[in-house]
């Protein structure tokens, strides 16, 4: 790759722009983070440049309009990045206006400072994105970048996982002063460009869980450029790739995935079959939970009045095997509702099978890495990515803004 990296630059002394991705999961009663992963993902690139004598000034986003709740400040994340650290870091309910440009102008070499939220700004949030449309050029002009870039000597992304937002703190930055990756990034890239290049055979993909636009928009992908030599579909895309292939799953689920306006999926679960499906794996088993029991029957036994939660045991089975056997494996989606007791089984045991197998291992995703931190040690796991949307996007082969601003 041609973007240039942290370790291109003499960063002494210098005023340093940080743009990571430190969007935490956040408990709507208590407003506490509950996971720290892209917090503990981001302290390679923050403790490399404060301890060179960067004046490091960190910029990042919590929550959304689309997710209201997350929408905080980012004064715990200062502080859980302090203890992480071992060191201060500073923070300011501030992200370009007067109070934070004097901050940035006092600090001293090594020095820390952390901005509040960027989506505080109406630049930053997506709904401006995908209303506005703003060029690169464009959002030079913006208040985020106009305020901040005469400050600073060099910006640095480490934001995989906003690598699909066109906005301006992912963007703009690099048109304007000299830009390189951090650690996180490049490792990013690094594992998925394996993975879509050159992936170890047999390849074996892994898609399930609710969102199930990501599992489609891969498949069609990996199964026609053959990057995918093996699609276990599991959760609800499994239950759709079921209904396209003439299951009824009973009326429960049948509703639910109605409700969520999935049904849609169904024609592009056929289409999938048709061209494909010697190399889609369908579940033949699948567990319910009755009274609080986990209750499994045969897809051949289906329609079910319980609503379907998991992949049964025969199906397990099956995919521990093909797991196994792997060159590489990639996982997106846990095969149930691994919340509930009894529906986890599935979610449990691939998890296991997937930090057992001596394959190439790479996970993403919310809800996997969330999943997969509760059943298994995921240092035995060889990646885990810090990206969801941005991961799809890219395994997916759709262009990621981020890329195209460094030229890539």
């Amino acid at each position: 790759m041609a973007i240039p990296s942290i370790d291109d630059f003499d960063v002494a002394g210098k005023r340093v722009l940080l743009r990571v991705d430190i969007n935490s999961p956040i408990d709507p009663a208590s407003g506490k983070i509950t996971d720290e992963n892209r917090i503990d993902h981001s302290l390679a690139t923050i403790r490399d440049l404060a301890e060179r004598g960067a004046r490091l000034v960190i910029i990042a986003h919590q929550g959304d309009t689309l997710d209201y709740h997350n929408l905080v400040g980012l004064n715990q994340h200062a502080e859980r990045l302090a203890a992480k650290l071992g060191q201060p870091v500073g923070f300011i309910d501030d992200v370009a206006g007067p109070a934070a440009r004097e901050r940035i102008a006092a600090l001293d070499d090594g020095d820390i400072l952390l901005l509040d939220n960027l989506r505080y700004l109406t630049e930053e949030v997506s709904t401006f994105e995908r209303d506005v449309k703003l060029t690169p050029e464009e959002m030079a002009g913006t208040y985020l970048v106009r305020n901040l870039a005469p400050l600073f000597d060099l910006y640095v992304n480490d934001a995989y996982a906003a690598a699909h937002r066109a906005s301006p703190s992912m963007t703009a930055f690099q048109r304007l002063m000299p830009s390189g990756a951090g650690r996180l990034l490049f490792a990013e890239l690094g594992a998925v460009g394996r993975l879509i290049a050159d992936p170890p055979r047999p390849a074996v993909f892994v898609l399930g869980g609710l969102k199930v636009s990501d599992g489609f928009a891969v498949m069609g992908r990996v199964l026609g450029e053959g990057l995918a030599d093996r699609v276990l579909t599991t959760g609800v895309v499994g239950e759709i790739m079921l209904m396209a292939a003439g299951v009824d799953p009973g009326a429960p689920t049948t509703t639910f995935i109605a409700d969520r306006d999935l049904t849609r999926y169904v024609a592009t679960s056929r289409e999938l079959l048709a061209k494909f499906g010697d190399r889609i794996a369908l579940p033949t088993d699948v567990a319910a939970l009755v009274e609080g029991k986990r209750r499994e029957m045969a897809v051949s036994a289906l329609p079910s009045e319980w609503m379907l939660l998991d992949i049964g045991s025969e199906t397990i089975a099956a995919y521990e095997t093909e797991i196994a056997a792997a060159g590489s494996v990639f996982v997106n989606g846990p095969p149930g509702a691994y919340e509930k007791a009894g529906a986890d089984v599935g979610t449990r045991r691939l998890w296991e099978a997937v930090a057992a197998t001596p394959a190439l291992t790479i996970i993403g995703g919310g809800d996997t890495v969330a999943s997969a931190h509760r059943f298994v040690d995921t240092s035995r796991i060889d990646h885990v990515s810090t990206g969801g949307g941005a991961l799809i996007r890219h395994v997916a082969g759709n262009r990621l803004p981020l890329l195209e601003a460094f030229g890539e």
